[in-house]
């Protein structure tokens, strides 16, 4: 075996660890936490930036997934998030590739949560670099880099430095950030339409522009982000609790 291939072994080998499960309170604890970053005023605006990441990836995804040109990401300190893609403005591309903006940061926490009952924490955090990596070569703007780049190191650290127990316990932190920052990001979308329609205004947020393709009015899209969430929470708690949650 030359060093090459064994540097590959290594690495597969880290990747693919299985780690044992974490005693209950450890999960309770860490989902517990991850629920208070989302819930809190002080610290929602903060793990929002990882809720918008994963919107703006899950756009970026379902744009070159469905033949459409991939142009750029810009993420914004106001934790908003512009995707820019090139092709048919209608059409089902354009719908679906909308459509993975909201529900992106709920199907990965459900993703995650698969892969933390099956006791691979160090191949999430591994594939979150590579998520983060693809990502960052579409960023636009500087304060896009900037999250991406922090990100990527946070993740980083974790997996080089941190114990098998630690890297399980912030990939549960992770897991509850995006898929309760989803539900929370659904809801705070209907309330700014809401404050919007209140004025007279009209928003260009996702599901209105999902209601002038498909004429299906922008709060039943909104419902079915909210629904996706939902569903994506009761998932993650059965994968994650299933002795306590399963009939």
């Amino acid at each position: 075996m030359d060093e090459t291939t064994a540097s590959l072994a290594a690495l597969w080998a880290r990747v693919a660890q299985r780690a044992d499960p974490l005693p209950l309170s450890w999960m309770l604890l860490a989902v517990a936490a991850g629920a208070a970053l989302v819930l809190l005023p002080g610290t929602w605006h903060t793990v929002r930036h990882a809720v918008t990441v994963v919107h703006e990836g899950g756009h970026g995804l379902a744009a070159v997934l469905t033949g459409r040109r991939l142009t750029g990401i810009r993420l914004h300190s106001d934790t908003s998030g512009l995707t820019v893609s090139r092709g048919p403005r209608s059409g089902p591309g354009m719908i679906l590739t909308l459509l993975a903006g909201y529900t992106a940061p709920a199907l990965a926490s459900l993703g995650a949560s698969w892969l933390l009952g099956a006791g691979f924490a160090a191949g999430l955090l591994w594939a979150l670099l590579l998520l983060l990596a693809l990502m960052l070569v579409q960023i636009r703007n500087w304060f896009g880099l900037w999250v991406v780049l922090v990100g990527a190191a946070v993740v980083a650290g974790v997996t080089w430095l941190a114990p098998v127990e630690w890297q399980q316990v912030f990939g549960l932190v992770l897991m509850s950030v995006l898929g309760l920052g989803a539900l929370r990001a659904s809801v705070e979308l209907q309330s700014s339409r809401r404050r919007a329609a209140r004025h007279g205004a009209r928003t260009e947020s996702d599901a209105d522009q999902l209601a002038g393709l498909t004429h299906v009015p922008g709060v039943l899209w909104v419902g079915v982000f909210v629904g996706v969430a939902a569903a994506c929470l009761v998932g993650a708690s059965l994968l994650l609790f299933p002795g306590w949650l399963a009939p």
